[in-house]
C-alpha cells in the first residue's frame, strides 16, 4: 500500500503545482523584460554623454565671473564695482615680502 491516493493528486498537490507554474511563467517573463529595458537603454546611460564636435568652449573672462557672481546675489552692487575696476586697472599689484 505504497500509494494511497492510486496515482491522483489531492488539492494541496494541484495548489503546489498552480502556485509553481505562476512563480515560474513570472520569473521568465521578468527576465525578459528586463533583458529588453537593459538592451533598450543603449550607451546613453552608461556613461558621461560625448562633448559636443568642435573646439572647445572658452573659459570665462574675470569680468564674466564677476558679472555672475553679481548675478547670484553673492556680491552686492559696491563689491562688484569695486572688483571691476581693480580689474580693469590691470589688477591688484603683488608685492613680494
Amino acid at each position: 500500500m505504497m500509494f494511497w491516493y492510486d496515482h491522483n493528486i489531492g488539492g494541496w498537490g494541484w495548489f503546489g503545482m498552480s502556485l509553481g507554474m505562476l512563480v515560474f511563467w513570472g520569473l521568465i517573463i521578468t527576465a525578459f523584460i528586463l533583458l529588453f529595458r537593459s538592451l533598450g537603454r543603449g550607451q546613453d546611460s552608461t556613461g558621461p554623454a560625448a562633448p559636443p564636435p568642435g573646439p572647445p568652449p572658452a573659459t570665462a573672462s574675470p569680468e564674466q565671473l564677476l558679472a555672475d557672481r553679481f548675478a547670484r546675489g553673492e556680491i552686492d552692487e559696491d563689491e562688484y564695482r569695486r572688483r571691476l575696476q581693480v580689474l580693469r586697472e590691470g589688477g591688484p599689484t603683488l608685492t613680494k615680502r
